[in-house]
């Protein structure tokens, strides 16, 4: 059979670097440090299970039909509640969309506001998700450096005066793959060089609940309320299987946003949201967040003293205060593909920092090292492993 026609904005759109790690790491000796993957010994599967019976009993008709696009009104309610409540934010719940992970917002978001060849403001390194999305719409990235603190202010400037971009998209809190967190003082300035420019700034926070170890930093909107757009997710404190996410936008965005939304799905998986929402009404979100730091901070210390321990000292690595991530630079002569050969020989697997750039990097010497789904015996084991194969690559 011939090859069809593919249509062009599919086809330098690479697959997914780390999706096709994790197919190696699915031996079962392996240790992985690949996956974004939420640990799944913490999922409250006994309360889903309460929680679907309910649905069933209570609302199971109307749970198994088709339903409006803008998402279940309480679940929405619920949303704008605790934006109120932890972050201060008043949102209304006409101004939410609930999506198929926040993937599918950021989607939605890029079908609507993207012409083939707009220039997207996106941080290097960079989310590989967001990299796909801007690649299907055949955006022009324009990467902005990530300092320790957040985004290169000096490179976002110049990007502002000599592009034209209609987006900045940021993870601010522990992003992926970096780790890093945004500073206020950081997160002010930004704001400050945004404002009076016809760019939308896209702050993806689904790590935002998952802060270990400091205080919790406002969010852009406070700074930024009516050019700055909001994507959240359920996946990272609740349950990742059911894809629920949402974005948050004004009036005239969230209105054609739904129209996309409607072209896509029609609405997202209705009997998962009033399953999810059946679940957050009887049950602590609070003490379960509070139960995933706990053990995700441990994992995250353990991953930290045992790179300080079996890597070589020239090998530097970002101390993130929360999420799922650390992000290592390895010294300038080391290609982290090379690394991967060698570390994935004595069974474990990370991801090199190819995929995270809008360009191709020869020879990279970055990687992202995940610690949410290892226990800490295993980070001590995997790690050594890994700083052997570094000592090799360095000829030690």
């Amino acid at each position: 059979m011939n090859n069809p026609a593919f249509a062009d904005r599919i086809s330098d759109v690479p697959k997914s670097f780390i999706r096709e790690i994790l197919k190696v790491a699915v031996n079962p000796e392996m240790i992985s440090f690949a996956g974004g993957l939420p640990n799944r010994d913490l999922f409250p599967v006994k309360e889903l299970q309460n929680a679907s019976n309910q649905v069933f009993e209570t609302a199971g008709k109307e749970a198994l039909q088709y339903s409006n696009s803008e998402g279940y009104l309480p679940l929405r309610e619920f949303i704008a509640k605790r934006y109120a409540d932890k972050a201060g934010l008043k949102v209304s719940p006409d101004n939410i969309l609930i999506t198929c992970g926040s993937q599918q917002g950021l989607d939605l978001l890029a079908k609507i506001i993207l012409n083939e060849g707009d220039d997207v403001l996106i941080e290097e390194p960079g989310y590989l998700g967001a990299i796909q999305v801007f690649s299907v719409y055949r955006s022009t990235f324009v990467p902005i450096p990530l300092l320790d603190d957040g985004l290169d202010a000096k490179a976002l400037t110049t990007a502002l005066q000599s592009y034209r971009p209609k987006l900045l998209y940021t993870v601010p809190n522990f992003s992926n793959p970096s780790g890093i967190t945004y500073s206020l003082e950081k997160r002010r300035e930004i704001a400050a060089i945004i404002e009076g420019y016809a760019t939308i700034l896209v702050e993806d926070n689904p790590y935002g609940d998952l802060r270990y170890r400091g205080e919790d930093i406002p969010s852009f909107k406070h700074f930024l309320p009516e050019q700055t757009i909001l994507l959240g997710s359920f996946s990272k404190t609740a349950v990742p299987g059911f894809r629920i996410g949402w974005i948050v936008a004004p009036d005239a965005i969230m209105d054609k946003l739904i129209v996309a939304k409607q072209a896509a799905d029609l609405h997202t998986n209705i009997f998962t949201q009033r399953l999810l929402y059946q679940y957050l009404s009887d049950n602590d979100l609070e003490a379960h967040i509070r139960k995933i730091r706990e053990v995700y901070g441990r994992q995250g210390r353990a991953m930290i003293e045992s790179i300080r321990k079996h890597f070589p000292s020239d090998v530097h690595f970002t101390t993130p205060d929360g999420g799922m991530f650390l992000w290592v630079t390895l010294p300038p002569q080391v290609s982290s593909m090379k690394l991967f050969d060698l570390a994935i020989k004595r069974n474990v697997a990370f991801v090199p920092g190819n995929p995270f750039y809008t360009y191709p990097v020869e020879n990279i010497n970055t990687l992202r090292l995940n610690f949410s789904c290892v226990d800490e015996k295993t980070i001590e084991v995997g790690i050594a492993k890994l700083g052997e194969a570094i000592k090799e690559l360095l000829g030690n």
